[in-house]
């Protein structure tokens, strides 16, 4: 047998030629790359045998390499987008006239495949299986499917904003729909009440975990997916995107052996992300970590994950009683919902524990109003409070298409803002999927509790006295860096409206 050449630890970069059939071609495990500026024929150890009985019946010229398992996958899985994307753009919308007869059984219940090389499947289950893989493309967090009058659409949540997708006729959907449920577990026949589940997709070799929720509404079942992340997807804390002073702060408050330190802000605003960030930080073989979710969002190896399930009665208080028998030094709490919570997340800080949590509120100093309203003490608060991290996620301009824009009088009266300021406004092109803005800055205002906080906890005081000495120890807040934001350029003033300037 003649020597093949090997190459390895190579990132090779996918080459198309117009008289090969990609299928075939892939099908026969048969790629094809430049090395060293000429065009190669790129096989597997694996799939010798396959690849030379398919170059028997070809007349190519191109020299032969052998790649190494990881860079042979990597190539492989870039070709298989290079398809699915071929097929995506030649996807056949008439799918409207299709009832139920369509579809067999056995294709519905083949979802253990990976999408990319699933090669015959009912159009539904193609269609699906498109979706999923468009959304990952784009970046999407969500996929809705929502039902209408006359028609309904799909819609991605994108940088924290929903974009249309595509329009579906309303027998479709529900097909779609039925799809759906079948891959998550979830009732078929039940179209009267909501239902939850959960289902995993693969793609490129990479499993992803989706949370599927069904609400029925006027016009039919709205599905909304929630695309769940993998431990390889959390941040490190430099990474987050705050900047280096406040990056620095909340590495000094999470050397402490206990008490409690909260991060808040909106739905959407990245406090999960934050909190598996926390973490990573802090979890070592020698602590143990222990957290209580809902949903559990990142799945991390090196930590201890309990999802919540209302049914089975455990609650985020249970769960958290539950926590402290089983000898933890780091708790997270996914949220701090009721005062039962807040009691037990409180005791557990004041019991040696360096417990993480969210809540829901404008500001970081408005956590401190929150929880006297939950019933929890001041003097309490005081001795276990470490610190309160408020976020927020900013979208920012496209640089290639961003253009100029006039700042309005009475917006610059409105928002403190200086006359004639140079700001920008999105437009869309290509590079941004025609939405004007690439990616997301994450901006926060740190609220350390100190000695001086401590000793004003000790009496009844207002949030705005509290916000206000928080400040002036050198607080900056949320709207101080949006406005930052829109003047050097990075975002638009409608985005920074959307995030709530007048809010932060």
């Amino acid at each position: 047998m003649v020597n093949i050449p090997v190459v390895e630890n190579v990132d090779l970069v996918p080459e198309q030629l117009s008289d090969v059939n990609l299928n075939i071609a892939i099908r026969n495990y048969v790629l094809f790359a430049t090395i060293d500026e000429k065009l190669h024929v790129v096989l597997s150890q694996k799939h010798l045998t396959q690849a030379f009985d398919y170059l028997a019946k070809t007349d190519f010229s191109y020299p032969i390499v052998m790649a190494d398992e990881d860079s042979y996958d990597r190539l492989y899985n870039k070709f298989l987008e290079i398809r699915t994307d071929a097929e995506l753009g030649n996807l056949d919308q008439g799918q409207e006239e299709m009832d139920d007869d369509d579809i067999s059984l056995s294709e519905f219940l083949r979802n253990s495949s990976d999408l990319l090389t699933s090669e015959e499947s009912a159009p539904i289950i193609k269609f699906v299986n498109a979706l999923f893989y468009q959304a990952i493309k784009r970046r999407a967090s969500d996929i809705h499917i929502e039902v209408h009058e006359k028609r309904s659409e799909v819609r991605f949540r994108i940088d924290g904003a929903l974009i249309k997708n595509t329009d579906i006729d309303n027998k479709v959907a529900n097909l779609i729909i039925s799809r759906i449920k079948v891959i998550s577990n979830l009732d078929i026949s039940e179209k009267r009440i909501p239902q939850d589940g959960r289902t995993q997709v693969k793609i490129a070799g990479n499993t992803l975990d989706v949370r599927v929720s069904i609400l029925p509404t006027y016009y039919g079942e709205r599905v909304v997916m929630r695309m769940l992340m993998q431990s390889d997807d959390i941040p490190h804390m430099h990474e987050l995107g705050f900047d280096e002073e406040l990056t620095d702060k909340l590495d000094e408050l999470l050397k402490h052996s206990h008490g409690i330190i909260l991060v808040t802000g909106p739905t959407g605003s990245g406090k999960s992300t934050t909190l598996h960030a926390f973490l990573q930080e802090v979890a070592k073989p020698d602590i143990n970590v222990i957290t209580v979710e809902d949903p559990v969002e990142y799945k991390a190896d090196n930590i201890n994950q309990i999802q919540t399930n209302a049914k089975a009665g455990l609650t985020f208080a249970s769960g958290l009683r539950s926590i402290l028998r089983q000898d933890p030094d780091v708790v997270m709490i996914g949220e701090i919902r009721d005062t039962e919570t807040a009691e037990i997340a409180i005791q557990a800080a004041l019991t040696g524990h360096l417990v993480f949590s969210t809540l829901h509120t404008n500001n970081a100093t408005a956590s401190i109003t929150r929880l006297v309203d939950m019933g929890i003490e001041q003097f309490l608060i005081g001795s276990s409070l470490l610190g309160v991290l408020a976020q927020r996620l900013v979208r920012k301009l496209c640089n290639e298409c961003k253009e100029e824009d006039f700042l309005a009088e009475e917006f610059a009266t409105e928002f403190d803002l200086p006359e004639n300021a140079k700001i920008y406004k999105s437009r869309g092109c290509s590079a941004c999927n025609y939405t004007g803005y690439v990616g997301r800055r994450a901006i926060g205002e740190f609220f350390v509790l100190n000695d001086n906080f401590r000793s004003m906890l000790k009496d009844n005081v207002s949030d705005y006295l509290i916000r206000q000495h928080a400040i002036d120890a050198g607080m900056t807040p949320l709207s101080s860096q949006l406005k930052k934001l829109l003047l050097d350029g990075t975002t638009s003033l409608h985005e920074i409206i959307r995030v709530g300037v007048k809010d932060a």
